[in-house]
């Protein structure tokens, strides 16, 4: 895989991986935790190459500005993510970890409602949870127009 930004699986599946993000939130007592550990997990994320921080990455919808790029590589997709808020750049690294490095069935097979079962939109204010399922929609198109 050529470039450093692009995730690769930490889970074999994508249900593997909201079951482990379910898991790792449930270590913690409330939500101001749970905000924290999510993110930490946005500030590992591999570094998004500045070139891809424009009008043609960025996701729609969001409050904050969010930027996704995308790699086809071995019948897989890959995700490359980022955010000017620390909070969403944690959502993004947690979708991440669900989506990238799958196929594009996977992927849709993969529906966004755990982001809802794991308690992460209710838990949001109205605008992140609204900018939080329109990354899930945007990797969600990605998969759907891929030529793998």
């Amino acid at each position: 895989m050529t470039g450093g930004a692009f995730v690769r699986p930490q889970e074999a599946t994508a249900r593997e991986a909201v079951e482990e993000i379910g898991a790792e939130l449930a270590m913690f007592d409330d939500w101001m935790d749970r905000y924290q550990y999510i993110i930490e997990l946005g500030r590992k994320l591999p570094e998004f190459a500045l070139e891809w921080q424009n009008d043609a990455h960025r996701v729609p919808g969001c409050q904050s500005q969010v930027w996704l790029e995308a790699r086809e590589e071995g019948g897989k997709l890959y995700f490359a993510g980022a955010s000017d808020a620390a909070i969403v750049l944690g959502l993004v690294a947690l979708l991440l970890r669900v989506y990238s490095g799958r196929s594009p069935e996977e992927i849709m097979q993969t529906d966004p409602v755990f982001l809802h079962e794991l308690g992460l939109v209710k838990a949001l204010s109205t605008n992140r949870g609204n900018g939080v399922e329109a990354m899930a929609r945007a990797i969600m198109a990605r998969a759907a127009t891929a030529r793998v």
